[in-house]
């Protein structure tokens, strides 16, 4: 099954491609396989590019061939992490002193996407400075509505909740303000029911 966003599903974001803008600086934040979309984007970038440019990375499982090439790149600094919550403090650093012409790049799963879009947006950031790639896993970070935990990579439909251990049905309903899909319980009215788990969020 594709886990793709569906056109018809209006709280799903809409991703596009990386490209050079004109700033004062530039903040490319990227996990994973969102590193090759940085490393596309700097093959149209300026010379001077990257001497104005932070990279933030966050390898993850897959992400550790691209280290090399994205230091090579020799941005004016270089941070590498090993979550998101661990890179966020470093972000809102950065952002509260950053100036006016900063220019966004965000690349890689919806999970980092959506997590360093709304950290950006509640520290002033312009969402007209924020780019976007999708690139790698579709893996949802859902909420839970019962119990309101949040569960990372999520892969599986239903999926069971990392907090109160419902099983929940992955909804295509998109929270922005949240940074996640939403997961309601899918056997509320008899436990006894289990519906065997498919991997469709690859």
């Amino acid at each position: 099954m594709d886990s793709a966003p569906v056109k018809t599903i209006l709280s799903r974001p809409v991703y596009g491609t990386l490209s050079p803008q004109a700033g004062k600086s530039h903040l490319l934040i990227a996990d994973a396989e969102g590193a090759s979309a940085i490393l596309d984007l700097a093959k149209k970038a300026p010379e001077d590019f990257f001497a104005n440019a932070h990279i933030m990375f966050i390898p993850g499982r897959t992400g550790d061939s691209f280290q090399a090439s994205l230091k090579a790149l020799k941005p004016a600094q270089y941070y590498e992490g090993p979550s998101v919550a661990a890179a966020m403090p470093r972000l809102t650093w950065t952002l509260a002193n950053a100036h006016m012409g900063l220019r966004m790049y965000l690349a890689g799963t919806e999970g980092l996407i959506g997590q360093m879009m709304q950290a950006a947006i509640e520290a002033g950031v312009d969402p007209a400075s924020i780019q976007t790639e999708h690139r790698g896993s579709w893996a949802r970070r859902i909420q839970c509505v019962h119990c309101k935990g949040i569960t990372e990579n999520v892969t599986t439909q239903p999926a069971t909740c990392s907090h109160c251990g419902l099983l929940l049905l992955v909804r295509d309903h998109y929270s922005k303000r949240l940074a996640a899909f939403q997961g309601v319980c899918i056997n509320a009215e008899d436990p006894t029911e289990v519906p065997q788990k498919e991997e469709i969020f690859r």
